[in-house]
Parts: structure tokens; sequence; C-alpha cells
């Protein structure tokens, strides 16, 4: 049956009737803001305010809105084709997109899947060690090892190694597979590990390596589940233990990677390397949905031989040429400019601009790495409240739980960055 929309308010009126929000309900209530445009850093609501971005639509518009060079490799892409199925076809596109992220990734990655989302790259990393280990004759080799406070997606397998208990996944607990799930290491970034948190988390791995595929981990920076910085030496430890105990290592680089932490890929820090990693996010610059999950010729070549000597994965719309063009595009952009001095001057910026946070007593952190700055305060914001303070101070900054943080493209301003963080200390300090 067709729906007509007889009110005033038109397609808004309409959408917050019918359209879902990302961990919303319908007509919940909660402020949602109309974007008529977006350029640069900035985005313009329909009621002619603009938005300083400070979220790069969740990592993910590192370059800003609307850039040129994106917009004409779109166009130029479009011209020839959109899309094609990539079941028995191939293109150009996905070929060199293939070999950049070859070149890009820590040794030994030399094998490229291609996905449509962060989410579905981590179910394929997983199915990659599951069927791994059954093509190597060990198929009870069926369970996961993370630790707590992770986040890597909302489909079942990967909600199944996010932490099961920070509120975002608790709901669907009775039905997930049963992971094995580490302390979270209490050793900061650009610290030593302790060896209390390598001993935690060998006690958790040792006793059930023999039916662990895989361990997965965030590389240093854990994002929805806590925006927790960690000690890389624990991520190198880690990847010792995993080939002491011959398990595979899977690094979930889908938020962190392409320069958000000041280095290329956030396993860098530790001198790692995995044996399958996921990427997405900023890999076409925030301007459509990719995603790929790379690894070993090794595993590779394991899964090949086999039973059914295939890989079980399929995604429709699988190295998208739109996609795939559009990426190889952002990461010229990004190589062909000086991103480590921004991320630099953006780090030092959130953490002179965040400091003052610090003294406020409803604080409980004040943390930087790259273009990531934290303020963890010690309860939970009231979204309905401090969304429009945000607004109302001409910044979009989108708070979760208890977290106000900020990730703003690479090429924002240091005026721009300053009224971000202006912001964020007046609106934290009027939240108590």
């Amino acid at each position: 049956m067709k729906i007509r929309d007889n009110s005033d308010s038109g397609w808004i009126g309409f959408e917050q009737r019918h359209v879902w929000h990302p961990y919303s309900a319908i007509d919940a209530g909660l402020p949602v803001y109309p974007v008529e445009s977006a350029s640069g850093v900035r985005i313009k609501l329909v009621d002619g305010r603009e938005l300083i971005d400070g979220m790069s639509s969740w990592w993910s518009a590192i370059h800003g809105y609307n850039h040129p060079h994106l917009n004409r490799a779109v166009e130029t892409q479009l011209q020839r084709m959109a899309h094609v199925m990539f079941g028995g076809l191939t293109h150009e596109p996905a070929a060199e997109l293939a070999r950049r992220l070859i070149g890009l990734t820590p040794e030994p990655l030399q094998t490229v899947f291609f996905a449509d989302s962060g989410s579905v790259s981590v179910e394929v990393a997983l199915k990659m060690a599951l069927q791994y280990w059954q093509a190597k004759g060990e198929s009870g080799r069926r369970r996961f090892v993370t630790i707590r406070n992770g986040y890597h997606g909302d489909t079942f397998h990967a909600m199944s190694v996010s932490d099961p208990d920070n509120g975002m996944h608790s709901l669907f607990s009775s039905t997930l597979v049963k992971q094995y799930f580490a302390p979270a290491p209490q050793s900061r970034f650009g610290e030593s590990c302790r060896q209390s948190d390598i001993d935690a988390f060998e006690s958790c791995l040792a006793p059930v390596s023999a039916e662990t595929a895989a361990v997965i981990l965030e590389p240093v920076v854990q994002g929805a589940g806590g925006m927790r910085f960690y000690s890389a030496e624990f991520l190198r430890r880690v990847r010792e233990l995993c080939d002491h105990y011959d398990v595979l290592l899977i690094l979930d680089e889908i938020a962190t990677g392409f320069g958000r932490t000041g280095r290329m890929f956030a396993c860098e820090h530790a001198g790692v390397s995995a044996d399958i990693m996921c990427v997405g996010k900023a890999l076409t610059g925030g301007y459509m949905t990719l995603a790929a999950t790379l690894t070993t010729a090794g595993v590779s070549a394991a899964i090949g031989a086999g039973n059914p000597g295939l890989f079980m994965h399929g995604p429709t719309f699988m190295a998208n040429p739109l996609a795939c063009a559009t990426a190889l595009a952002s990461l010229e952009l990004l190589l062909d400019s000086p991103w480590q001095q921004r991320v630099a001057a953006i780090e030092a910026g959130l953490r002179s601009g965040l400091a003052p946070c610090s003294e406020m007593s409803h604080v409980e952190d004040v943390r930087v790495l790259g273009a990531i700055g934290v303020v963890e305060l010690k309860t939970a914001v009231d979204m309905r409240m401090i969304q429009p303070r945000f607004v109302a101070a001409g910044v979009w900054v989108r708070p979760f739980g208890k977290l106000v943080y900020l990730m703003p493209p690479f090429v924002v301003n240091e005026t721009d960055l300053r009224t971000l963080t202006d912001a964020v200390v007046r609106v934290v300090g009027a939240s108590v």
C-alpha cells in the first residue's frame, strides 16, 4: 500500500515516522538534523546553519566532503560502469586497488577479498579463519579469543567477538556463539606492557588454544567499545603468543586504518603484522561503502586446497567498480598529501584544546592519539540535552555513553579545530 504524507513538514516529517537511524527507534524523540549539503569540513543544515564536522562521518571522510579529486573519480568511473557482478567477471579498478592495498599493508598480506562494509569484512575474516583450520583437518578450532571493551560490528558473528557486556549487543547474548574474552589491557598507549596484562591474556588463550581459530583485536585503539588506547607492546606480545600457540591473528583496522592514529595502520605502532586484516571506513574517503579483508598466501592456499576448494562467501556488490575507483582516488589523495604532518598537528591541537576538561570533577579521563581525542565522563551523557548544545555551538559532535570524542577530517585547519575543542570544553563543562 502506498504511504501518503499529508503533513506540512514534507519529507522531514515522513522520515521521522518511517526511517530507522542507528541505535534508535522510529520517532524516538532523539534530535535528528536534516542536511542540505556538505563541503570541506562543514555540514550545512536545511535551516541554513553550518556545523564544523568533528566526526568525519564515523571516521570515514578523512578528506572532508565534496572533494574535487574524488568527485572526478566518481564521474569518470560512472561513464564506464557503475557496477558489474564480480562472479566470473573482473575489472581494472578492483585489481589496482588490491595492488595498492597489498603494497600499503604490512607483509606478508598478499590476497584481498572485497566486502560491502566493515562488519561484513569481519565476518569474512572469521570465516577465513574457520575454513583455514577445516582445510588443515582441524575442524575443532571453532572459537575466537579477544579482549573486553572491543567492538567489531553489528552482524552476528562480529557481535559475538565484541564485548558482551558493554550494552550494545547484550540483548542478543543468548543467541550468539560463545567466545573467549580476556581482560582488556590496563597498560596505556606509550607505556610498557604490564606483565599482569599479558599473563591474563595467556591465561585465557592457553587452555583453549586447541579449539581457537584466531585471536581478533583492534590494534592499539579500541573504538565503539570504549575508545581506549592500549600499549603497543601488549599487541606485540599477543602476536608472539599467537605464534607460540599456533593460532591466527586477525587485526581489525577498520576504524584505525589509513592514518587516523598517526601511522598508516595502527599495528605499525607495535611493528607487527596480521594473518588476516580488515580495512574499511576511510578506504573511499567516506564517499561510499567498501571494505576489504586481506590475508596471507599461506591462508589463501590452504583454503583453496581444502574442501570444497573455494572460499564460501560472495556479496552481490563485491568489488563495486565505482567504489573501487573512488578508493583508489582517496588513497592517491592521502599518499600525495602531508598527512603525517596534518595528523600530528591535529594531535597537538586536540591535546591543548581538550586539556581543560581534565580539571573537571565529572570527567574521568582525557586522552589523545593521532587525530582522535576523547573525553570520558564519569556518567553517561543525555543525548537529548547534549546533542542540541553542540549544534548550537556550531559543531557536529556525536557522543555515546560516557564518551565525548573528536575525530575530525585530516584537512581541518587550526581555527576550526580550536572551535571544535572549545565547544567540547564548553558543553562538557556545562553538563554537570
